[in-house]
């Protein structure tokens, strides 16, 4: 019987496998886990130099997790076949994370909400913007992403917003975008995104519990900074300004 050729790198691969059994992910540097992910479509070729390419390539895990499929291809050892397992366990992590979320009281679970946004917009190259829409108890029912592109006023439309809200039966919504820059704070330019969506919403009667802006590893909290305290005042003066002139 001819003997089966063992690959160049076959044990490090098995004490990888091994490591990951006993310990988790313990321990393990990010191009490790870059570097398993290849592997389960990569049966008989070293994955180590092309998860550290990868890596290199895009900065961050995250990134490489986020990365799409033609750019990984760039990277000299990951083609189509071998990208399955990096996209696959993106895939599951989202879902998982989703599912989490669904159903919950999004104000009472906001850890496992922030964790779902940060894999779900915290890695994109740019900016994008989601909504959460919650029933009558603040669970959220839904998470839905609308625009995508450099936000701002005019790029963000309210009435885009407050159709998506009553077509989901939306009781409430929480407004979520992210920084690629990876600094949460909020600009200038995102307080007036907020305050008319708010002013677009309440005229529904939707209310806006939360923006969170998604930054690196890190998230604002306009609710938490007392920034949706004070829109939502702004806007009360304002109407009852308006009723007493009218």
């Amino acid at each position: 019987m001819e003997k089966q050729e063992v690959h160049k790198g076959a044990g490090h691969r098995r004490r990888l496998r091994d490591k990951f059994l006993a310990s988790g992910l313990q321990g393990f540097h990010d191009y490790e886990v870059i570097e398993l992910l290849l592997t389960i479509a990569t049966p008989r070729k070293d994955c180590k130099s092309p998860a550290k390419q990868a890596l290199k390539k895009f900065k961050t895990f995250a990134a490489v997790l986020e990365a799409p499929p033609q750019a990984l291809c760039q990277v000299k050892g990951i083609g189509p076949t071998n990208l399955f397992g990096i996209k696959l366990i993106k895939a599951v992590a989202d879902r998982y994370l989703e599912k989490k979320v669904l159903q919950r009281k999004a104000l009472h679970h906001s850890k496992a909400l922030y964790d779902y946004l940060m894999l779900h917009l915290g890695a994109k190259g740019r900016e994008c913007f989601a909504v959460a829409y919650l029933d009558a108890k603040n669970k959220v029912l839904e998470i839905e992403t609308l625009f995508q592109g450099t936000l701002t006023a005019s790029s963000v439309y309210p009435r885009e917003v407050v159709r998506a809200a009553l077509d989901k039966q939306a009781a409430a919504i929480i407004l979520v975008h992210n920084h690629p820059s990876g600094d949460p704070a909020p600009s200038a330019e995102d307080i007036a995104v907020t305050r008319r969506l708010l002013s677009a919403c309440r005229l529904v009667g939707i209310p806006i519990h939360e923006h969170i802006i998604i930054g690196g590893n890190s998230y604002f909290s306009f609710a938490d900074h007392g920034h949706m305290e004070r829109l939502n005042r702004e806007y009360e003066t304002r109407q009852k300004s308006n009723d007493q002139q009218g």
